[in-house]
């Protein structure tokens, strides 16, 4: 990630104590880290897709104290934000970047931003892919220093890390953002493997830019995680360029849910502590986060629950020498309205 955010390694989890790990003080020590890294894991699992893992029996409890955080919200002035309509309905931005792409060239710029709305209710969830080209107005920071000026979205990650990101979502929506996930993409890979690979339908044959070039058929077909990440890359042979590339990721982290619900990991020792060890490493979360109240909250979700969609917009074009994607100021303000609403029918209807 970049050098603007904090990411969480739990010191020592996999290292030995002086007695080699066999002192009852160690063996209770590593309990409890280990309880920590995997309620990570499975509300990584939750945010992006559903909360089968936890539905499935594993229930943790007591294990938030001493977890770092990201410091997402301080530097967001709270005067200019938005107020919740429905109290109890959640919105969550998920920002990820992917720091192994072969053809990033951005810095710290983050290449998916999601909106997840949670209904109050939380039977279901909507995951909002915002283009990460997307022109918009990017407020000044809190600190007056960076911002007050029109770019891409993901130039307020760039130069006013989370704090920044969460006040340009926030102005453009209009929608209150409650909680933030960062995610590295490339650490998908790891992820994968530890599911056994995952089944991703191409909508077309196409061979990847990249080395060692290989080619997707179309229809379904298994993929490692190195597979799964070239596909995941893929933009430049298909015309609609990035939005092709936001379908890829959103298919993964759909295939991802779906491997982790039916692959059995929850039951195989081993496969669980690969799948443990390779999510806790991919994800951040912000400060305010309860990570207990949230995974009870959200038991109850599957992959059949979500939907995913894309912010509106009226298609791409140039702003001097920038290829941009222009937002359809109309339909984005009626849309996010029905988010910010709650209104789970007007937002579905929306979207299509």
């Amino acid at each position: 990630m970049s050098s603007g955010v904090q990411q969480y390694v739990e010191p020592g989890l996999y290292g030995s104590g002086p007695d080699g790990g066999t002192g009852a003080a160690e063996s209770t020590k590593r309990r409890r880290r280990w309880r920590k890294v995997l309620l990570i894991s499975l509300l990584v699992m939750t945010f992006v897709g559903g909360g089968g893992l936890i539905a499935g029996g594993l229930y943790l409890r007591s294990v938030e104290s001493g977890i770092e955080r990201l410091d997402a919200f301080s530097e967001v002035p709270e005067e200019g934000r938005p107020q919740a309509a429905v109290q109890d309905a959640l919105n969550i931005l998920i920002l990820g970047s992917d720091s192994r792409d072969p053809d990033s060239t951005g810095g710290s710029r983050t290449d998916t931003i999601i909106v997840a709305h949670i209904p109050e209710d939380r039977s279901t969830a909507q995951l909002i892919s915002i283009p990460r080209d997307t022109w918009v107005s990017v407020p000044r920071s809190k600190d007056g220093r960076q911002g007050g000026q029109d770019a891409k979205i993901n130039a307020a990650y760039a130069w006013g890390g989370v704090p920044l990101m969460v006040q340009t979502v926030e102005s453009f929506t209009k929608v209150r953002i409650n909680h933030v996930m960062i995610i590295d993409f490339a650490g998908f890979k790891e992820i994968i493997d530890a599911l056994g690979g995952i089944e991703i339908k191409s909508e077309k044959t196409f061979t990847s830019i990249h080395p060692p070039f290989r080619t997707f058929q179309q229809g379904v077909q298994r993929m490692d995680g190195e597979t799964t990440l070239d596909y995941s890359r893929q933009r430049k042979q298909f015309a609609d360029g990035d939005f092709a590339r936001i379908r890829h990721q959103q298919q993964v982290i759909k295939a991802i849910l779906d491997g982790a619900v039916s692959g059995g990991i929850v039951t195989n020792p081993g496969r669980l502590n690969s799948f443990v060890r390779a999510t806790s490493s991919a994800v951040s979360v912000d400060e305010k986060m309860s990570l207990l109240g949230m995974a009870t909250d959200l038991r109850g979700l599957r992959g059949g629950n979500l939907t995913f969609m894309t912010s509106p917009t009226r298609g791409t074009g140039r702003v001097g020498s920038q290829s941009v994607v222009f937002a359809d100021d109309e339909k984005v303000s009626s849309f996010y309205d029905a988010v910010r609403r709650d209104d789970v029918d007007e937002i579905l209807a929306q979207s299509k």
